[in-house]
């Protein structure tokens, strides 16, 4: 409720919810070190990806991140929302970002999640295939 204007809140939108979901991811990320290349990267045209998060690891490994919320653990949770179509179109994504530097770096593909407002990190979490 707004207490000033006497009117119920509304619950957050499921987008505003996803951004605060990143916002919260990136806080991770940044606090163990990553520094962010660029974020909601996405391919040009219908039907290509998204990469929610490109970061870089002090080595130079670029880390593309897909953050997933979730309220609860039910129904497998927020990582195994991380579908193999989902994988597809951000390997896909990746490519894309890839080709446009001179020398591609190493990187790998992780999944933060944010279940119940806590955050966990999975590293490597799948393979470009």
């Amino acid at each position: 409720m707004n207490p000033a204007r006497g009117v119920p809140s509304r619950p957050p939108t499921t987008k505003q919810a996803g951004d605060a979901a990143e916002e919260q991811a990136l806080g991770f990320l940044q606090r163990a070190g990553l520094g962010l290349v660029t974020r909601n990267y996405r391919t040009p045209g219908r039907g290509g990806g998204e990469i929610d998060l490109v970061m870089r690891e002090s080595d130079g490994t670029h880390v593309f991140v897909e953050v997933r919320q979730r309220k609860s653990g039910s129904h497998g949770g927020a990582a195994a929302s991380v579908s193999f179509s989902k994988q597809r179109r951000i390997v896909f994504a990746a490519r894309h970002f890839l080709m446009r530097l001179a020398s591609p770096p190493p990187c790998r593909f992780d999944v933060v999640t944010v279940e119940a407002g806590a955050v966990a990190w999975i590293k490597g979490a799948f393979d470009a295939f």
